[in-house]
């Protein structure tokens, strides 16, 4: 989410608008870089195993135990 502030009124009367600029860890959807590592991840342990349903969260959290070493 982009935050706007505004700043007084400029010479021509209008008030400006700054912009906040992305952080580094922004990725335009609010995930960071860290959490789009996880869930590649868990995506390719689901492929593994054919995507055989009932082992999403295992999959998520041990992408996430791999991430966090």
């Amino acid at each position: 989410m982009e935050t706007i502030a505004t700043k007084p009124q400029s010479r021509s009367g209008k008030p400006t608008v700054k912009r906040a600029g992305k952080t580094q860890a922004d990725t335009g959807n609010g995930a960071s870089e860290s959490q789009l590592r996880i869930k590649e991840a868990a995506y390719y342990k689901a492929l593994e195993r054919g995507f055989a349903p009932g082992h999403e969260l295992n999959d998520w959290l041990a992408a996430e135990k791999e991430e966090n070493r």
